[in-house]
């Protein structure tokens, strides 16, 4: 605030000189005879007639005016900057914690999204794997191992052809350890099918069969088996393709085949590809021979798809009643 005493101030205007007419002159003096009683009295002022001006009232310089105006001004300055910086805070700051959160978020999302997955493989695993059995063949020119899959309550098993070809005796070896002599039911050598028979037992786990012409490239699957002997073995990998027709060693060819690279081994054969519902989708049959050196190919396997393997078994079923 401007003090008051550093004020300047425009002076009064001087009040104008009286003058008399110059019609007027100066009065004779008479001398004037007074009573007694009044020769001490004061003669009281004479005034000219009429009122003096009204003094005009002083007026602040216009620098002070000037000085207020841009101090207002820089005080709406300073606000209007302390303004749209703090805008510029608040919204750094959102756009950060818009930021942080999606990243949580998205890291939150995939998290859950590995512990679900997991989820189910587990659980697919634990629904099948009770229907998974062990098959040792004993045959003229030795023993032979496979894998095969319960798919009724009268102990039918279904298995691949080659695995119980020219069997003398097939023993199935259970989840749980039991070991059960089987009998072969009936065969189709050229769709490389099979199905043996157990006795029925207390708390038997029966296969789920899902529908195979259902199945996209790129889905999850579980290849259950024995490979190379070792029981109850499970492997992870995707659908590579659909409808592949693939030739075996022994001329059967197999048509509207799964390609898959879920490892396939020596054992698995005639066991169960599933999805990751648990359900029964196919049955892992050869794995591709690399020419060159004449070994498997790593990941590329087929597998006779369940909707195939379904129709064939009901018809060996129904034959051999």
């Amino acid at each position: 605030m401007l003090q008051e005493e550093n004020g300047f101030y425009v002076p009064y205007r001087l009040l104008p000189q009286l003058s008399l007419s110059s019609s007027a002159g100066i009065l004779d003096e008479h001398p004037v005879t007074r009573a007694p009683s009044e020769q001490d009295a004061s003669q009281p002022p004479s005034y000219p007639s009429g009122l003096p001006p009204t003094p005009t009232p002083p007026h602040k310089r216009r620098g002070r005016a000037g000085a207020i105006i841009a101090l207002t001004l820089l005080l709406a300055i300073i606000l209007g900057v302390g303004l749209f910086a703090g805008w510029e805070f608040a919204s750094n700051s959102s756009s950060t914690s818009t930021t942080s959160s999606a990243s949580q978020a998205q890291s939150t999302a995939s998290s859950s999204s590995g512990n679900t997955v997991q989820a189910q493989q587990e659980a697919a695993i634990a629904k099948i794997e009770p229907a998974v059995v062990e098959l040792k063949v004993t045959t003229a020119q030795g023993q032979q191992i496979g894998s095969g899959v319960i798919i009724d309550t009268n102990g039918d098993i279904v298995t691949n052809n080659h695995v119980v070809s020219g069997a003398q005796t097939i023993e199935v070896v259970l989840n749980s350890g039991t070991t059960l002599q089987a009998r072969l039911v009936g065969n189709d050598p050229a769709d490389d099918l099979a199905v043996v028979r157990i006795p029925p037992f207390a708390h038997m786990t029966v296969a789920q069969i899902g529908n195979s012409s259902k199945l996209t490239v790129g889905q999850e699957v579980l290849a259950i088996g024995n490979p190379l002997g070792i029981t109850e073995t499970a492997t992870e990998g995707i659908i590579s393709a659909l409808n592949r027709s693939v030739t075996e060693s022994a001329g059967t060819t197999i048509s509207n085949a799964i390609q898959t690279d879920a490892p396939i081994n020596p054992g698995n054969s005639g066991g169960a590809l599933v999805n990751l519902q648990g359900e029964f989708i196919g049955i892992p049959t050869l794995t591709a021979v690399n020419t060159e050196s004449n070994t498997p190919a790593n990941g590329v396997g087929f597998a006779i798809p369940s909707n195939r393997v379904e129709a064939v078994v009901s018809q060996l079923i129904k034959s051999a009643a």
